[in-house]
C-alpha cells in the first residue's frame, strides 16, 4: 500500500463505551453514506426468487419498512437481471428509494453486457473475487465487472468468503508457507488468503479506474473468532469502508448470538461500516428478523438509535402474573408499529427509554431511569402501578385498563416531547 493507513485503536480513546471509529474512505451507494463519519448502516437481502417481480418488491418494501438502508438481490439469471429496472421502477411508485444491491456471481460480466439497464438500476455491486471467474477468465471478467461500475458509476463491494476462497491464491500460499522457517497453521494461511483476496482485487480495481471511494470490502467466515481475527487485520491493512456479517450464521438464536458477539466485538474496537446479520428465518418467519437485529445490537451498543428502547425484567417468583410480560411485549410491539411514522412527524422519539418492570425490588429505581416506566405489582403486593416520568412520580394506575393507560401516557409523551413545531 503506498498510503500511511492509520492505527485502529486510538490509545487515547476513553475505557467506557465504543472507540472511536475507524477513519475510512466514504462510499455513496445511491444517496446512503458509508463509512467516513457517517453512522454504521444497516442491510439486509431479499431471499426471493429476483425474476418473480411482484414477491421481490414486497420483501424489499418490508425490510425498507423495518429499517433497512440497503437492500440486496440475487442477480444470476437472464430473468433475473431484466426484472431488476421493473422492480427499481415499482419501489419508485411506492415511495420507496432503498438502494439496491445486486448480488453476481460466476456470470455478471454478462448478466451486465446483456442488461445494461440492471446495470443502471442498481446502486451497487457485489462481486466475489473467489468466483468471479475461473482459469485464464477471472482477470477478464473481473475486469469487465469494474469496467461496467466505471460507466455507470457504480460502488463495488468485493466480498471475499470463506466458502469460495480463490483456490490458486490458497495453494501459492500454502506452498510459499512450507518454505518458512517457522511455517504458520494452516487456519492462519487461510486468512491471509482471504484478506490478500479482498485486497488485491480492491487494488486492481483502482488499477482498471474504480475510485478508492467506491470500494466496500468484506472478508466473511462463519466463525465467531476467525471473523474478528480477518476483519481486525484487514482493519489494519487497508482504509477501505468495511461491510461486516457472520456469514452462514445460523437459525434462531443460535444466529442472532453468533453474530452478536463477532459484530459486538469488532464494533466495541471501531471496525465496521455497514453490517448485516445473515439469519436462517424459521420456517413461516419473516425476513425483516434480521433487519431488527442487526438494528437492536447497534442500539444496545449505543452506537446508533432506530426505535424505543425496553427494559423489562425478567420474571421471578415474586411475578407468578403473566401481566407484566405480556405488557413488555405490547409496549415493544406498539412503538415499533409506531416508528415508521413517528420518524417523519417526531424526529428523536427512537431516543426514548421505557422501562416495564414486575415487582417492588427493582420495579421504581429502574423506572426512575427511563424517561417512562411503570412498576407493576408483585405477588402479594398491593394492586397498583406507579409511573415515573422522567424520574418522577406521575401517577398510579389501578384496574383492568393499566395496559391500555399506559400506552397512551407513551403517545402523549412523544407528542408533548418530539411532535413537530409549527413556525
Amino acid at each position: 500500500m503506498s498510503e500511511q493507513i492509520p492505527p485502529c485503536r486510538d490509545a487515547a480513546a476513553p475505557a467506557f463505551g465504543p472507540v472511536p471509529r475507524r477513519s475510512t474512505r466514504q462510499v455513496l451507494v445511491g444517496k446512503v453514506a458509508l463509512g467516513g463519519q457517517a453512522p454504521v448502516v444497516v442491510q439486509s437481502m431479499t431471499n426471493t426468487d429476483t425474476a418473480d417481480v411482484a414477491a421481490t418488491t414486497k420483501q424489499i418494501a418490508e425490510l425498507w419498512r423495518a429499517g433497512s438502508e440497503l437492500v440486496r438481490v440475487t442477480v444470476n439469471n437472464s430473468e433475473s437481471a431484466a426484472a431488476v429496472p421493473r422492480i427499481v421502477d415499482k419501489l419508485a411508485m411506492m415511495g420507496i428509494s432503498v438502494p439496491i444491491i445486486g448480488d453476481f456471481h460466476y456470470n455478471g460480466h454478462q448478466l451486465l453486457a446483456d442488461e445494461p439497464a440492471c446495470a443502471e438500476a442498481l446502486a451497487k455491486y457485489r462481486i466475489n473475487p473467489g468466483n468471479v471467474g475461473f482459469g485464464k477468465k477471472k482477470d477478464t471478467q473481473f475486469a469487465q465487472l469494474i469496467e461496467f461500475a466505471c460507466r455507470h458509476g457504480k460502488p463495488v463491494r468485493i466480498g471475499a468468503n470463506w466458502g469460495s476462497l480463490d483456490q490458486a491464491l490458497a495453494a501459492r500460499l500454502m506452498d510459499e508457507n512450507a518454505q518458512r522457517v517457522e511455517p504458520w497453521d494452516a487456519g492462519r494461511v487461510l486468512r491471509e488468503a482471504l484478506i490478500l483476496s479482498a485486497i488485491d482485487s480492491a487494488e486492481r480495481a483502482v488499477e482498471l479506474g474504480l475510485a478508492r471511494e467506491r470500494i466496500v470490502l468484506s472478508a466473511k467466515v462463519s466463525g465467531v473468532q476467525e471473523l474478528v481475527a480477518v476483519y481486525r487485520d484487514l482493519a489494519r491493512r487497508s482504509d477501505f469502508a468495511l461491510h461486516l456479517g457472520l456469514t452462514e450464521a445460523g437459525i434462531g438464536s443460535k444466529g442472532i448470538v453468533a453474530s452478536a458477539a463477532a459484530l459486538g466485538v469488532l464494533l466495541q474496537e471501531g471496525i465496521g461500516d455497514t453490517i448485516r446479520i445473515s439469519l436462517t428465518p424459521e420456517p413461516g418467519a419473516s425476513r425483516t428478523q434480521e433487519v431488527i437485529v442487526a438494528q437492536e445490537l447497534l442500539q444496545t451498543m449505543g452506537l446508533r438509535a432506530f426505535t424505543p428502547m425496553v427494559t423489562a425484567c425478567p420474571g421471578c417468583g415474586r411475578t407468578t402474573s403473566t401481566f407484566f410480560q405480556e405488557l413488555a411485549q405490547s409496549v415493544q410491539e406498539h412503538v415499533r408499529a409506531k416508528m415508521p411514522e413517528w420518524k417523519i412527524t417526531h424526529p428523536g422519539a427512537e431516543n426514548l427509554t421505557l422501562a416495564v418492570m414486575g415487582c417492588v425490588v427493582n420495579g421504581p429505581g429502574e423506572s426512575r431511569h427511563a424517561n417512562i416506566g411503570i412498576s407493576l405489582p408483585g405477588t402479594g403486593e398491593a394492586p397498583a402501578a406507579p409511573v415515573f416520568i422522567d424520574g418522577e412520580k406521575a401517577m398510579t394506575l389501578r384496574g383492568e385498563y393499566i395496559a391500555r393507560e399506559f400506552l397512551g401516557i407513551i403517545d402523549d409523551y412523544v407528542e408533548r416531547n418530539y411532535g413537530r413545531r409549527l413556525a
